[in-house]
This record gives C-alpha cells, sequence and structure tokens, in this order.
C-alpha cells in the first residue's frame, strides 16, 4: 500500500455539531462528494494543451500522472475536512481508516481515464461515492451518493439513493470579470435512452494484462447480438454516465475495480437503468437493458 501524504488527514472543518439521519445525512453526503468530486477536477482543468508527462503503472498504457496524485489529495482534503471519521479508499493512495470509523466509506478515482487524460481526449473525470448503513434496511449497507466531475466536458453528473441521478450541464452564459454569467446552468434529471432504440450501442473498455484482453475481446463477440455498434471511450465512469442519459444503450466491462464503477454505478441505477456490479474481483460491470446472465465467466 502507498505513504500517504500527511495533509490527507487534516482538517474537521464543516462537521456538523448535530447528527444528521436518513435523507438529511444522504443530503449532506451528496454536497460532499459532489465538493470534492469538483475540487478534484479543478486540478485536472490546470491541463494546457500539450501531452502530459506520466508514469507506469503495470503494464504499457495503464499510466499515473502528477495530477492523478494531486487531485486525489484535493478529493481527500474536502472528505477529511467535513467527514473525519469516514473510511477513504483511492486509487492513488489506497485506504485510509480513522481510529474511530464511522461506519462510511468513500471510494474515489481522481483519474479515471488517466489515457485519455495523457493524450488530451477528452473523455476524463473525477468520480467519489460513499457506500454506508441503508437506514432503511439495518445491519446492511449500501451507495448512499454520488458524483462525476468531467471538466473538459464541462459536465457533472450526480446522484443519491432514492433521489434521483442529476446531470448538470455546461453554462451557456458569458464571462464577464472572470465570472459566467447570464443563463443559470441548465441541470436536467436522468431516465436512460428509449429501450428499443434503433442502433443501440454497447460500451466496453479492454484491461492491459493480454490474457484478460483476449477473453475480453471474445467476450465481446457474445454480447454484440442485439446492439448494432460498439464504442470504447476509455472512462468506466463516464460509459455508466452516457448510459444512465441515454447516449449510450449499455455497458459492460471486466475486471474493473470498485473506485471505476462506484459512483457511475449509482447514477446509473438512479436513472432506472438495471446495473450489474461485480462480486469479488475480477468481475462483471454492467448497465442497461440486457441479458447479464449472457455475460461468460473467465474461469
Amino acid at each position: 500500500m502507498n505513504q500517504h501524504p500527511k495533509h490527507l488527514h487534516s482538517a474537521n472543518a464543516g462537521v456538523s455539531a448535530v447528527p444528521l439521519e436518513g435523507a438529511d445525512l444522504v443530503a449532506q453526503l451528496l454536497g460532499i462528494a459532489r465538493e470534492a468530486a469538483a475540487a478534484g477536477a479543478a486540478v485536472l482543468a490546470e491541463r494546457g494543451r500539450s501531452r502530459v508527462a506520466a508514469d507506469t503503472k503495470t503494464a504499457a498504457g495503464d499510466w499515473v500522472t502528477d495530477y492523478d496524485r494531486r487531485a486525489e489529495v484535493a478529493v481527500r482534503d474536502v472528505i477529511a475536512a467535513a467527514r473525519p471519521d469516514d473510511s477513504i479508499t483511492g486509487e492513488e493512495y489506497g485506504r485510509t481508516v480513522p481510529q474511530l470509523p464511522s461506519g462510511y466509506r468513500w471510494s474515489i478515482d481522481p483519474l479515471d481515464g488517466t489515457a485519455n487524460f495523457v493524450r488530451g481526449i477528452v473523455y476524463y473525470c473525477t468520480s467519489v461515492a460513499v457506500y454506508g448503513p441503508d437506514h432503511g434496511a439495518p445491519g446492511t449497507g449500501r451507495w448512499l451518493a454520488a458524483a462525476i466531475n468531467a471538466p473538459a466536458l464541462g459536465s457533472e453528473y450526480y446522484a443519491a439513493a432514492g433521489s434521483g441521478a442529476w446531470l448538470a450541464e455546461p453554462h451557456h452564459g458569458v464571462r464577464a470579470g472572470g465570472q459566467l454569467v447570464g443563463e443559470p446552468r441548465p441541470v436536467m434529471r436522468l431516465h436512460g435512452g428509449d429501450r428499443e432504440e434503433a442502433g443501440r450501442l454497447l460500451a466496453t473498455g479492454f484491461g492491459y494484462d493480454a490474457d484478460r484482453r483476449q477473453f475480453q475481446v471474445g467476450a465481446l463477440l457474445g454480447l454484440m447480438p442485439g446492439f448494432a455498434n460498439v464504442r470504447r471511450l476509455g472512462s468506466a465512469a463516464l460509459d455508466l454516465c452516457l448510459v444512465a442519459d441515454g447516449t449510450l444503450d449499455a455497458y459492460a466491462e471486466y475486471g474493473t475495480q470498485e473506485f471505476d464503477w462506484a459512483a457511475g454505478a449509482l447514477i446509473a441505477e438512479e436513472a432506472g437503468i438495471p446495473v450489474l456490479r461485480p462480486v469479488g474481483e475480477p468481475g462483471w460491470q454492467a448497465a442497461g437493458h440486457f441479458d447479464f446472465t449472457a455475460l461468460p465467466s473467465a474461469e
């Protein structure tokens, strides 16, 4: 596990003096998720036009950049300031567990779509989600709130358990004095696409390991009946969001990790889309109106 920079654990500011419950708590968690995702996205928005330097992690193309690391620090700082007793799991700095855990756990991907980011392809984002006790079903847990902020697209997707999924679209105002003025940023509730859409599109992704990639490609051929074509955009989080908003009709990928799908799966689910979360790792992550039982086993 990686070492955690000391300032990842800082700050108690913003903690409510009165414990919240139920819908109020979920609303608070959503606000924190959105603020944290925006903080990470603000780091990514610093990217210039030239190609970004990257280090290789596990294989060619599996990159990490200084932006990944700085964005994760920014996300963690927001969460730690508001919820110092919550656990955090992030892609770059592993898991942080406080001395007295609250029972809530954040799963963050500071830069989903790093290869896109390095090469200047706009499909990348910061993804933040929180899992905690389900007060409607004591003794169980569920994903409670999620936010995905895609700075190059100017889009923010977010959802709270039982409250629907939403898209804040790019601001179309004019800039004056460094601020956007004019029409408010449009926000729309997401309901997925048309189940009977002609020319249905399936999204997927491929791993860096050659054997896994061979399995993924073979599995894709078995999934294609019922779909007109396939798209590979390079961000699992945004694939799930694009299913939620109806741009894509379905998504299926084998071998993703929790921080890849945690936020996007809740957003798709709250948009009324059937969702399959992996049981253990590796496994299938999927969303859309299609037969999940058709997903083959890698065993």
